[in-house]
């Protein structure tokens, strides 16, 4: 097994109560964030809202952070991102938040130190371009969306 890659994490003074994103089981991909709030928010049928979680992240060149939506709360409440997966950049040092919204039929309750998303590290390849004058044939060609029919 691989050791894990180390990578600082800048808890805001006013989040030190909250913990650290963390994985849930051995083997979780994604470890859970905590909603950075000081009062209940509410999250209305069709709303979308910003939800800080009180964290800034360094990670390391060559990495990502992709923000998913935790599987529980889409299933029970409807709650996802319509931004999913959300990517946290290498080179970003701003606080963490979460763009939520609430695609279910009942109003939807965030309290502070709530899990509302997950976190998922990732290696990211980086492309160049090489610019031709045609590409080559493949036996799918331009065949696009539902191409196969289903």
């Amino acid at each position: 097994m691989e050791q894990p890659i180390r990578i600082r994490i800048e808890q805001l003074e006013d989040a030190k109560d909250l913990e650290l994103p963390k994985y849930m089981s051995k083997g979780a991909a994604g470890m859970d964030l905590y909603a950075h709030v000081f009062e209940e928010i509410i999250l209305h049928p069709g709303e979308i809202k910003l939800i800080p979680t009180g964290i800034k992240i360094a990670l390391p060149d060559g990495y990502e952070a992709q923000i998913r939506p935790r599987s529980g709360l889409a299933l029970k409440y409807g709650i996802g991102f319509p931004n999913s997966p959300g990517t946290i950049d290498a080179d970003y040092r701003g606080e963490i938040k979460v763009i939520m919204t609430n695609w279910g039929q009942d109003d939807f309750a965030i309290r502070r130190g709530d899990r509302i998303a997950q976190m998922v590290i990732n290696k990211v390849e980086i492309a160049d371009w090489d610019l031709v004058i045609s590409l080559d044939e493949t036996e799918r060609g331009e065949g696009g969306f539902g191409h196969t029919g289903n």
